[in-house]
């Protein structure tokens, strides 16, 4: 974005940030759905699973990680997920001089569906990825969206009234660029993606039972083959792999807030075997678990139990 007005408003995103957030980490906002987010130095990668939202840089530079796919964004460009999907995030560019700043707001899948639902003619322009996760670039009226929703941490006499309008305008902005349609597909009942979305709530909620995929494909009323083509070709995953992630950030989030043992965080997140279990956690976080939890335990500066 080299054009000075383009410039003007990202400087202004930047010290709206700044100001509001303060210090580092993740900060809620007065305006509903609405967290900003600083880092003073580049991060180690975190895992995580993502709930749908826009995530818009006004400074510095962030990786995410989908499966074996690579997604970067800085301020010429935002993020959006518009599913839940275990991810691994990692700030790449950031200092105490020029720390990394992030806007990100969450999405409603009911606002995407009022949006898609009353727009004559179709708002959302032809696309043929179904990634539930992508880049796009930023264009003038978005970023003038988002900076107006964003001044309104100055006025919060106004945000009952402004936020909702501004939101939408900005959901609306999203879902008419490229790779619009990757947001609005999850707002059409019935639709594959529907069904998809329908599938990951099932494994999320019952990720420590074993999982039938035929089970899971009748649950959402596609045969068991669709299922696995769809659920990969939208999360980049099959729905074992998504399954296994989240588990294994449960495992790993139960070792780090209650020093829970190795095998029984392993049992709880539904891995009968201990052996099974920590080789699997070593695969994806890249130590075995009790190594693991400590190292993060002292990077955390949290006292051992």
């Amino acid at each position: 974005m080299a054009d000075e007005e383009d410039k003007k408003l990202q400087n202004e995103l930047v010290a709206l940030i700044e100001k509001h957030s303060g210090e580092d980490g993740t900060h809620s906002t007065p305006i509903p759905d609405l967290q900003l987010i600083r880092a003073s130095k580049p991060s180690e990668p975190i895992h995580s699973v993502h709930e749908p939202a826009l995530c818009l840089v006004a400074q510095g530079t962030k990786l995410v990680l989908l499966a074996q796919e690579n997604y970067l964004y800085d301020p010429s460009s935002y993020l959006v997920v518009s599913l839940q999907l275990p991810v691994t995030g990692q700030v790449i560019e950031a200092s105490p001089e020029r720390p990394y700043l992030c806007l990100r707001l969450n999405v409603d899948p009911g606002r995407i569906f009022d949006l898609v639902s009353r727009s004559d003619p179709p708002i959302v322009k032809p696309s043929g990825s179904r990634r539930a996760l992508y880049v796009n670039r930023v264009d003038r009226e978005l970023l003038e969206a988002v900076v107006r929703l964003a001044r309104l941490l100055d006025r919060p006499r106004d945000i009952p009234v402004l936020a909702p309008l501004f939101t939408q305008e900005i959901l609306f902005r999203i879902l008419q660029a490229e790779q619009g349609q990757s947001l609005a597909q999850f707002a059409r009942i019935g639709s594959h993606a529907e069904r998809i979305a329908k599938a990951v709530r099932l494994i999320e909620r019952d990720y420590d039972k074993p999982l039938s995929i035929a089970e899971l494909a009748a649950a959402v009323h596609m045969s068991p083959s669709s299922l696995h083509h769809r659920f990969k070709e939208i999360t980049a995953m099959s729905p074992l792999q998504y399954q296994k992630q989240v588990r294994l950030q449960t495992a790993r989030r139960l070792l780090l807030s209650e020093a829970a043992e190795a095998a029984d965080a392993g049992f709880r997140v539904g891995y009968e075997s201990p052996t099974q279990f920590s080789r699997e956690y070593a695969r994806m976080f890249g130590l075995p678990p009790i190594r693991d939890a400590k190292r993060l335990r002292e990077s955390l500066g949290l006292a051992a139990d």
